[in-house]
């Protein structure tokens, strides 16, 4: 069975695996039809995530078809479109025993600590299957990247006339974004890049934005905004430790800060920075299960629409040649899918 590897850093290859078998109790056989490419994947492929183990079969946003199933699941059946929950919590640790598997100690997430679906077929747990009778397997292949904005987004919980900050206007940015506007929100969004934030402009009307300089003018700007008060809450989707770190100075006081994005590097700023104005500073990681139902719900009902998202496409026999060219902001890259 055909398969893409990561060997190890910025080397991928064409490889054959075995065939994944019969599905047993309360799995599910898999034929992957499309893959998000994520931040994770980059950030494997130039050796900067930290969760990413070699080598490794990636692909953890995956629209699948289910194939076959083992005894006792009921959930789904042969023929179903799927969009997968990648997180292979194990259920008894103390997170899994509050509900919080996206934080499970023993986690595993396919396609990051264990093989993934950039291969023809696969066995997963029925349970984390999220099935849909009327989207297509691009949109469920992007339903996990919108989950990881929607925790984002529940972890800052932000209220309607909230003054909100998200920095990085990247897929995790943008999936931040769509639940952030729902909320009634007052949304700035902040990039180096400016056709993103024209992105930002056009497709989602967002009121405000700044092109990050680094020459102090961002800080005016945030204080016209917000009348001199900053934020209540400020999302750092970048996964760049001096973005991270300097994030603080745009917080509100009792303002609370999320940090989406991941990092190898160590993050530092003055204690006081964080303890005068009282912020709470939270991580956000993975996403809960409801996420998945709630994001397959609002994509079907029209409130989010995925249409612009999709910025390229690759083949499996291309992926390996243009990879590489994905992972340069020049290339105008919001999202590349893989069609297996």
């Amino acid at each position: 069975m055909k398969a893409i590897r990561l060997e190890q850093p910025r080397q991928f290859a064409k490889v054959e695996i075995s065939e994944p078998g019969q599905p047993g109790p309360g799995q599910v056989l898999v034929r992957t039809h499309r893959m998000g490419i994520c931040g994770t994947d980059y950030g494997g492929y130039l050796g900067k995530m930290p969760f990413f183990s070699y080598p490794r079969i990636p692909g953890h946003e995956l629209g699948v078809e289910v194939v076959a199933v083992g005894p006792d699941v009921t959930n789904v059946q042969v023929g179903d479109r799927c969009s997968v929950e990648p997180y292979m919590n194990c259920g008894r640790c103390y997170a899994c025993r509050r509900g919080q598997g996206n934080c499970c100690e023993n986690l595993n997430v396919i396609g990051v600590m264990v093989d993934g679906g950039l291969c023809e077929q696969f066995l997963i747990r029925a349970e984390k299957l999220h099935p849909s009778e009327s989207l297509s397997y691009e949109q469920l292949a992007l339903v996990e990247t919108l989950a990881i904005g929607c925790h984002a987004c529940d972890r800052g919980a932000p209220g309607p006339g909230d003054h909100v900050l998200i920095i990085g206007a990247g897929p995790i940015g943008l999936a931040t974004l769509e639940f952030t506007r729902l909320t009634g929100a007052t949304i700035t969004v902040m990039d180096m890049v400016e056709s993103r934030l024209e992105f930002c402009r056009e497709t989602y009307g967002v009121p405000h934005t700044i092109q990050f300089k680094g020459d102090g003018s961002e800080l005016k700007q945030v204080a016209d905004i917000t009348n001199g008060d900053k934020y209540a809450v400020v999302t750092d989707a970048t996964g760049n430790n001096r973005s991270m770190a300097g994030a603080l100075q745009y917080v509100a006081h009792t303002g609370q800060l999320v940090y989406v994005g991941i990092t190898t590097q160590e993050i530092s700023f003055a204690h006081p920075v964080l303890h005068k104005p009282e912020v709470t500073l939270k991580a956000s990681r993975n996403a809960l299960p409801g996420d998945f139902a709630r994001i397959i719900s609002l994509i079907e009902d029209g409130t989010i629409n995925t249409d612009p998202w999709v910025t390229h496409r690759t083949s499996f026999d291309s992926v390996i040649d243009e990879f590489e060219t994905f992972t340069r902001p020049e290339s105008g890259v919001i999202k590349a899918v893989i069609e297996l």
